[in-house]
């Protein structure tokens, strides 16, 4: 195997494939944490802490587990993504019921997507905040429903994947188009070169 330039801290495949498209060699090394947001968390707060708690667990169970090797220590790369309507956080859905309900509730109108991806490594941890405003068409009971039967919507922020047939919904953006899939590429490029992590 080619040696890796980072670790990612996250479990997303959607992530993994958009830094595999653009060449980068890397490993994934994630943890699972609490997502519950505070009492009264803004958005912005919430997925900022997540980005960045992510990161740190993932960093002190990696040094934990190569105490008594000679591995390299390399920069840690993590992402957090969330909907945000009326201020409400929109994490993944329950179920199908509470998917249909989303998907309602942003039927018609504009919400943001906050992206924040986080690079740290033994010196020092750098956070970039994204967001795109994302509007949405007026949605037909059939097509939530029949969206919701193809099971897209289940495991994604808000019940639905830009990239894939919820991209059907979206009449237009403003920001970037990856940042809503889960990690802005151009921000995770100019992030890695401070790192020492180029492309070219």
């Amino acid at each position: 195997m080619i040696n890796p330039q980072f670790y990612l801290a996250s479990s997303s495949p959607r992530r993994a494939q958009l830094l595999q498209n653009l060449g980068f060699q890397f490993e994934i090394f994630s943890c699972e944490i609490d997502e519950t947001p505070r009492l009264n968390e803004e958005g912005k707060d919430y997925v900022l802490r997540m980005a960045v708690e992510k990161n740190q667990v993932a960093r002190q169970k990696w040094q934990q587990d190569n105490l008594s090797q000679d591995a390299s220590y390399l920069p840690f790369l993590s992402a957090d993504t969330s909907v945000i309507l009326d201020g409400n956080i929109l994490g993944k859905p329950q179920d199908k019921v509470d998917a249909a309900q989303m998907l309602r509730a942003l039927s018609g109108r504009s919400h943001q997507v906050i992206t924040v991806i986080c690079l740290a490594d033994q010196q020092q941890i750098k956070t970039v905040v994204q967001i795109t405003q994302v509007y949405f068409k007026t949605l037909t009971d059939d097509e939530i429903q029949g969206y919701i039967a193809t099971g897209e919507p289940m495991d994604k922020a808000g019940a639905y994947g830009i990239q894939q047939l919820g991209g059907a919904f979206v009449e237009r953006i403003e920001g970037s188009f990856s940042g809503v899939m889960g990690l802005p590429v151009f921000e995770t490029v100019e992030l890695l070169k401070e790192f020492g992590v180029d492309l070219f």
